[in-house]
This record gives C-alpha cells, sequence and structure tokens, in this order.
C-alpha cells in the first residue's frame, strides 16, 4: 500500500467560526500589507494564538507540530493525521493533513504550500531550536525574518467583532463568579467552590454560543495561604472562618481569554487585612479611572506605584497592573507590548483591551496575610474606557457571612 506523505479531506462541512469570513478577511489583508512592505513570500505561523487568530483553528499539539502558511494567495492550516478532518472544519480556508508513516512529512506538507521562498516570516519567540534548525535544513537557500512582534502589534487593536465576543466572556465570568461565591461556606473544599464556578460558566457558554468549542474555561479557587500567588492551583482545602479568599474565574470562548478576580473574606477580617484590602481596592480604582486613550502605560505604573509606596505598602506588590486581551490562555499567547509595567511605553489607543488588576501580598507571619486582588477589563475608546466588568468588589460586597 503506498500511504501519502501529506493528504487534504473535507471531511463533512465547515463549521460555524467565532467570526465572520470578512473578519479574517481583514487580519489577512493587514498581514499580507506586512508582507509586502518587508518582502516576505510566505509567513509561516506555528503558535496556537496566531493560527487562531487568522485561521480560527486552536491546535491541541500533544507532541506534534502544526502551522499555518498565509502566502499572497493562500492561507492554510497545517495540522496532524491524528485530528482528522477537524482542522479542516475549523478554518476559514484550506487544510492539509501530514502523516506519520515516516519522519519529515510535516516540513514536506508545509513546503509543498510554500514552495522555493527566499524569504520566511516565522515567530521567534515560539520556534524551537530544533524546529528552527529543520526548516533552515530544508529552505536552506531562505532567510528566516522574525515577524512576531509586528503581528502581535496588529493584534492588539480589537476590531468590533473581536470586543463583542470579549464583552461576552466579560459576562460569563461574571455569572460564574455569581455562582462560585454562592458555594463558599465554612467546611467546603477549594475544588468544590471551583467546580461550581467552572460548571455554571461552561453550561452558559453552551446556552449563549452553542456553535463554540466547549474548552479550556477554568477557575483558580485560592484559601488563606493559597491565595499568595496568583496563579496557584486548586486544592482540597477546606475553606475556614476568617480566610482571605480569592475567586478566578477564566472562561474561554473560542480561543479568547476574559478574566474575574476578586478578593473576599469568609466572615469579618481583622483590621490589619481590612486595611490592606481597603488599600489595594483605592489603587484599583484609581487605575480604572487612569486607563484612557492617550495614557502611556509606565506612566499609569508610576502613579499607582505611588499610591501604594504612600501606605508602606510597595514591596508586597506582586506584578504588573493589567495586560491585554484576545487571542492568550495560561498555556499560549501574550500581547507583551500592552503590559502595565514600568519598562512598557506604549500608549493606549482605541480598540485596545487592557485589565486593571492590582495585587499585594502579604508574607505568612506578619498581619494581614495573604494575596489581595481585584480585576476589571477595560475597553478603550474614542475619549474614555468601558469598564465590562460589572461583578462587584470590595468589603462593602465580598465579605461572606
Amino acid at each position: 500500500m503506498q500511504r501519502p506523505d501529506f493528504f487534504s479531506i473535507e471531511n463533512g462541512e465547515k463549521a460555524v467560526l467565532p467570526f465572520s469570513e470578512q473578519e479574517y478577511a481583514n487580519r489577512l489583508a493587514k498581514l499580507r500589507q506586512h508582507m509586502a512592505e518587508a518582502d516576505l513570500d510566505v509567513v509561516w505561523f506555528t503558535s496556537m494564538q496566531n493560527i487562531a487568530y487568522f485561521s480560527g483553528f486552536l491546535y491541541c499539539a500533544f507532541g506534534r507540530p502544526y502551522g499555518c502558511i498565509v502566502t499572497p494567495e493562500r492561507c492554510v492550516t497545517v495540522s496532524a493525521n491524528i485530528d482528522m478532518g477537524q482542522p479542516w472544519r475549523r478554518s476559514v480556508s484550506e487544510n492539509v493533513i501530514f502523516t506519520d508513516w515516516k519522519r519529515g512529512n510535516y516540513l514536506r506538507a508545509v513546503q509543498s504550500i510554500a514552495g522555493d521562498p527566499s524569504r520566511i516570516g516565522v515567530e521567534h519567540d515560539h520556534l524551537t531550536l530544533e524546529m528552527h534548525g529543520k526548516i533552515t535544513a530544508v529552505f536552506s537557500g531562505a532567510e528566516l525574518v522574525d515577524v512576531s512582534a509586528a503581528v502581535m502589534r496588529s493584534r492588539m487593536v480589537k476590531s468590533a467583532e473581536e470586543i463583542a465576543l470579549i464583552k461576552e466572556g466579560a459576562r460569563v465570568a461574571d455569572h460564574g463568579g455569581e455562582a462560585l461565591k454562592a458555594a463558599i461556606r465554612v467546611g467546603t473544599r477549594e475544588i468544590d467552590v471551583a467546580m461550581a464556578g467552572r460548571n455554571a460558566m461552561e453550561l452558559e457558554i453552551a446556552r449563549s454560543h452553542p456553535d463554540s468549542e466547549l474548552r479550556d474555561n477554568w477557575v483558580w479557587f485560592q484559601s488563606g495561604i493559597n491565595t499568595d500567588g496568583a496563579h496557584n492551583p486548586v486544592t482540597t482545602r477546606e475553606l475556614q472562618l476568617g480566610d482571605i479568599l480569592s475567586l478566578n474565574m477564566f472562561p474561554m470562548i473560542s480561543a479568547y481569554y476574559t478574566a474575574l478576580e476578586r478578593t473576599l473574606f469568609l466572615g469579618e477580617p481583622d483590621a490589619r487585612s481590612l486595611e490592606i484590602w481597603e488599600a489595594n481596592v483605592a489603587v484599583h480604582e484609581r487605575g480604572i479611572e487612569l486607563i484612557k486613550p492617550g495614557a502611556v502605560c509606565s506612566e499609569i505604573v508610576a502613579e499607582l506605584n505611588e499610591m501604594f509606596a504612600e501606605r508602606d505598602l510597595l514591596q508586597y506588590r506582586t506584578f504588573g497592573y493589567g495586560h491585554s486581551f484576545g487571542v492568550l490562555s495560561h498555556y499560549y499567547g501574550r500581547e507583551a507590548g500592552l503590559e502595565l509595567r514600568e519598562d512598557i511605553d506604549t500608549v493606549l489607543e482605541p480598540g485596545m483591551v487592557v485589565s486593571m488588576e492590582p495585587m499585594l501580598t502579604i508574607p505568612e507571619g506578619e498581619a494581614g496575610a495573604g494575596g489581595y486582588r481585584e480585576h476589571d477589563i477595560l475597553v478603550v475608546g474614542e475619549s474614555d474606557a468601558e469598564n465590562i466588568t460589572k461583578f462587584q468588589f470590595g468589603p462593602e460586597h465580598n465579605i461572606i457571612t
């Protein structure tokens, strides 16, 4: 039997993608404009975020390489045979499947699309040394040019369709947050509370976005010492009266991440805990006010740092004050050029979507020990910013009695 190195199959009908065909066409047009300006014959995406952004297909690697090859005329996803027709159904355009009958079929499939280019756009922030070596061996006469920074900048400004989906994600996060909050009680395990929130989010996504893939929605609900880190996983710790709690909702609708994060207390907090919580809330509120078109990321950070310093709390700040939203997750994607950090001088402009999320962590053994964190999402408009997070924050709303 002669088995092919790669093939195409249109198995079933095209799925309903999260965005219109015109939206994907607009994204590809911007990319092709950059290709022309940078004299690129082809762009070879390998990351989950850019393949999803330009084609609609979010892959599950499981140790296999994937790609999206963009030429002046074509946009073709390259996927493993184990996925069969699903990548074609979830791609806006073409798909080629490589088989694993022999080594190198992924590269042969790409070569069948890319031809013999002189300059190839690649993602230096995603390519491994191993894959970089394989590409240079197969395309020995081609120059590899990094496009990751340029593409990231393009993704930072969202379209109307993207903003609509992000708003839906924020709504779903609020919905899940209410279900999680209702499940909090003394003696309940973190995992039980987290599941209540996650189940509520997934059921709401299934109801309101029935054509989306239901995957990667998650909740981190932390209590006591487990609140000290923003990304600490859920445990089986049982909640105790007096615990500081951290609610973290992360719905993922068609690869688009949104988040809701809140500090809560189970029972009345002590005086020092209340003082720290209120300080973090004050910084959060001021940060929300500062997000507007024309604001500079680093300048926002400087003012908020000063507020913490005045309260002798700056040394307890744990990370930047916010970041961009879009195609990203805890295991793929990042628009690092749009983070609220000291070393980022990006100017906010209409269409950008950023969070405000100050966090303080007081170590065990000190009064008020624990992690305090609030998180809202704002869409930058022409003259101000819209806060699309509606779940209330602060001691007036989030002390569970």
